[in-house]
């Protein structure tokens, strides 16, 4: 173990990872795009895991002491209090959202999001075989009310079951919500109908420039559901546990859930989430640290190296959102980092139409990798 949290160069990375993030592409290539951080785990986590395997503790999960964590964590690090046992526990947030997008939502409703915004949300719609419909973030990233009640009112004409999606805090551009943001919102669902499910698994990785407010925390958000985890604060992808958090006035909906859409988490990653809200605590808070010095490195590197692209530096998570537009690479100005300068970023127009012109780079990396990075990129369009 390193005093650094975010370390190791990409060849002993390479060796050492089997991950997606590290065997999608060819060796030469620097991986920056899918979710997942190059991080020392947390000790915690790994002592409770290493524990459960020397004891044989391989069954089936006991979910009551993740939700536990996961309602003590929220009322200290956000003076959210709810009832833990009125919470679900499913394999993972997308999984979560899929079934509750089935049990409020008609068939023939679209699901409202707003644009650029978490690609897989538009592989979970499609996959249960309802249509997405854009509802656009602002030019500097914000909700727009405008263009939420719009989307509101197309979405319910006939009186349909519709849902908005949030991302909360949003990737990929990295925006905390306002308090008074999501009021609007809250008011705007009401008016119309209309059932929030909010995305919180970035939730953790806020940075002291700004203030999370979970969304169930605001007026008017009763009828409203949370789907979150400790996955991405703690990288625990390959350990799948998430948990539904319903509003006072959305427990019927979760209540109408299959019984076996809750047998999906591994009894293993209850294990690790549990330890992660419970021990890993002060780990979380270094790592934010850390990742709070490579957003400013890396705005900083892009400032020097590549002006033409347009950082809006993150308020949340380690995701940046980089706008190439005025470069003149395209709609998916990505295909040219990752086929000349070897850098692999999410592809833009996979975020919506939102995302055209644009790529998504993660910064939850060494320095050292980060530098190298944003040198090829740079030389990529030169």
């Amino acid at each position: 173990m390193t005093d650094r949290i975010l370390t190791a160069p990409a060849d002993d990375l390479r060796r050492s990872r089997t991950s997606l993030k590290w065997r999608a592409h060819p060796s030469d290539v620097l991986p920056l795009w899918v979710a997942e951080m190059d991080c020392e785990p947390c000790p915690a986590v790994v002592e409770a895991v290493s524990e459960a395997m020397r004891r044989g503790d391989t069954g089936y999960p006991w979910t009551r002491d993740y939700t536990e964590a996961f309602a003590s964590f929220a009322a200290t690090q956000w003076n959210w209090h709810f009832d833990a046992q009125t919470s679900v526990v499913v394999a993972d947030v997308l999984s979560g959202i899929a079934r509750l997008l089935e049990a409020v939502t008609d068939q023939a409703a679209p699901v409202v999001l707003s644009s650029p915004v978490y690609n897989a949300f538009f592989t979970v719609i499609d996959s249960i075989g309802r249509k997405p419909l854009d509802a656009p973030l602002t030019p500097d990233g914000r909700l727009d009310p405008e263009s939420l009640a719009d989307a509101f009112e197309r979405a319910t004409t006939g009186g349909a079951r519709a849902a908005y999606l949030l991302c909360n805090p949003h990737n990929p551009t990295g925006t905390v919500h306002t308090s008074a943001e999501l009021e609007m919102l809250a008011r705007l669902a009401d008016d119309h109908g209309v059932t929030v499910i909010s995305d919180e698994i970035h939730a953790a990785l806020v940075y002291q420039s700004s203030s999370f407010t979970p969304y169930l925390t605001v007026p008017g958000a009763e009828r409203a559901v949370t789907v979150t985890s400790a996955s991405k604060a703690w990288n625990l992808a390959g350990l799948k546990a998430g948990l539904i958090v319903p509003g006072p006035e959305a427990r019927a909906a979760i209540g109408r859930l299959h019984p076996f859409v809750t047998f999906g988490a591994s009894h293993l990653g209850v294990i690790a989430h549990t330890a992660a809200l419970t021990r890993g605590v002060d780990w979380v808070q270094r790592l934010v640290q850390e990742l709070d010095a490579n957003r400013q490195l890396l705005a900083e590197l892009i400032a020097d190296q590549l002006p033409g692209v347009r950082l809006q530096l993150p308020e949340a998570t380690y995701l940046a959102w980089l706008d190439c537009r005025a470069l003149d690479l395209g709609d998916d100005p990505s295909a040219r980092f990752r086929e000349r300068g070897r850098v692999a970023l999410s592809e833009g127009p996979s975020f919506g139409e939102g995302g055209r012109g644009c790529c998504r780079l993660n910064f939850a990396t060494s320095p050292e990798i980060l530098r190298e990075a944003i040198s090829r990129m740079a030389g990529s369009i030169d």
